[in-house]
């Protein structure tokens, strides 16, 4: 069963669309998160979703219902903004519980909720405080909490964890994932943050200029990319998208992950003859610059901080691990290039 859908959705303010024919299904019970670089149409689209923007074409579905003309009390939602708007004269306790109260749900209930929510998002002890007591990062996870305990069927998040700081950032995940699998809610997440998308999700929703790049799994996204915005948006460092006649013919460009490609001395056999540029020592592992020609190359490897600017190597990678793009489109294509076969391990 489809929780959410979207079908040939656009918001367009005059000529700009800033929202252009999305369309994509999110089944009951998954975590879909919008991804992509800021401006792309992720938060405007949350939007349409929750009936805070009004569609310009296209239809909008929560479960079976078409709620494209519904005002966003009616369709069964929770959300969490990327502002705290938090309600200054109210304590946490009141902030949290405020939905609840205006629902009329019984007070034994909504201390049973409250108690789950402020366990969960570390706040048992500040349920007394006033907004301006709290720190940024606390006023976000009061936010989350008024949105999680409402348990509605679908939770919208724009970007909640933006004001927190790393280290949270990585426990919130966990914990946002662990309660939406124990809900068994459908949650969409908006952010430009591929590892919160890779971490937490099931379905990614890739968006570019207001358009679907892809949708897909995590999985998906990094081990086929439909595109070659969607190869260089996933993964850290970006996959390497290059023309080198020598590999691919005219018109087609070659793409490989950093931490496919392996490096071997000058002299060795097999590979293409590559020079390094610089070396970013990480510790566990080294990301490696290197030139091939005239195109640049990462690898990330392990243990290669001698390595120094300069530096003659070759570069091989196996041949499922290599990616071929149209030069004109940026789209996928599928061919075999026996050329290639040549610079494989």
């Amino acid at each position: 069963m489809s929780a959410i859908g979207l079908r040939g959705v656009v918001k367009a303010w005059g000529a700009t669309r800033a929202v252009d024919g999305v369309s994509f299904e999110a089944s009951a019970g998954r975590f879909v998160v919008l991804l992509g670089p800021s401006g792309c149409g992720k938060s405007t689209t949350l939007r349409l979703i929750a009936g805070l923007e009004q569609v310009s074409a296209g239809r909008v579905f929560i479960g079976d219902t078409d709620v494209t003309d519904m005002p966003p009390a009616k369709r069964q939602i929770s959300m969490v903004f990327q502002s705290y708007a938090l309600f200054p004269h109210l304590s946490v306790a009141e902030n949290i519980v405020f939905g609840l109260k205006v629902r009329r749900l019984p007070a034994a209930e909504r201390h049973t909720r409250l108690a789950r929510v402020a366990a969960l998002l570390g706040l048992d002890q500040l349920l007394g405080r006033k907004p301006s007591q709290l720190s940024g990062g606390q006023q976000q996870r009061v936010a989350l909490g008024r949105a999680l305990i409402a348990e509605t069927p679908v939770c919208l998040m724009d970007e909640p964890l933006s004001n927190l700081d790393a280290q949270l950032r990585q426990e919130m995940r966990r914990e946002i994932r662990a309660l939406q699998q124990q809900l068994g809610i459908t949650m969409v997440y908006v952010t430009h943050d591929q590892v919160e998308a890779m971490t937490m999700a099931d379905q990614v929703v890739l968006l570019r200029d207001g358009r679907v790049e892809q949708d897909g799994t995590p999985e998906e996204l990094y081990s086929r990319p439909a595109t070659v915005f969607a190869a260089r948006f996933i993964g850290t460092p970006p996959m390497n998208v290059v023309s080198i006649p020598a590999l691919t013919g005219n018109g087609t460009l070659l793409g490989v992950r950093p931490e496919d490609i392996r490096i071997a001395a000058c002299g060795a056999g097999g590979g293409v003859a590559g020079v390094v540029e610089n070396v970013e020592y990480l510790g566990a592992d080294s990301i490696v610059s290197c030139r091939i020609g005239a195109e640049a190359m990462t690898v990330r490897a392990s243990r290669v901080a001698h390595l120094s600017p300069g530096t003659a190597l070759r570069l091989s990678w196996p041949a499922e691990a290599t990616h071929y793009f149209d030069a004109q489109s940026g789209k996928r294509v599928e061919r075999a290039a026996p050329a290639v076969a040549q610079f494989v391990a």
